[in-house]
């Protein structure tokens, strides 16, 4: 049921039927989209995506929570609307999903 919160809304629609995280093409594309990111270091902010050698290595769970902290770096640089359209507008092959 959808309620007045925008960021849980988004996480919610983005784990219903199994999803996990966008296929590694289309989680780069959304990482492109993220305004302000930085190296901090060796690492970025926010982190990277879980794509290349990391997609293979890398539980379900771990995958999930780097995708709810590029949309929390989204909320945070007025892009949500953005972010949101645009994995909503993923079909459904274009996801990863628990058990693939």
């Amino acid at each position: 049921m959808p309620t007045d919160d925008p960021i849980g809304n988004l996480i919610e629609y983005c784990n219903e039927k199994g999803r996990i995280c966008p296929m590694p093409v289309y989680w780069n594309e959304l990482f492109g989209m993220l305004k302000n990111k930085k190296r901090v270091g060796s690492s970025w902010e926010p982190p990277l995506p879980l794509i290349l050698a990391a997609w293979y290595e890398t539980s379900a769970m771990l995958k999930q929570l780097r995708l709810i902290d590029h949309i929390k770096w989204a909320e945070k640089q007025g892009q949500l609307n953005e972010i949101s359209d645009y994995l909503r507008g993923l079909k459904d092959e274009q996801w990863f999903h628990l058990g693939d």
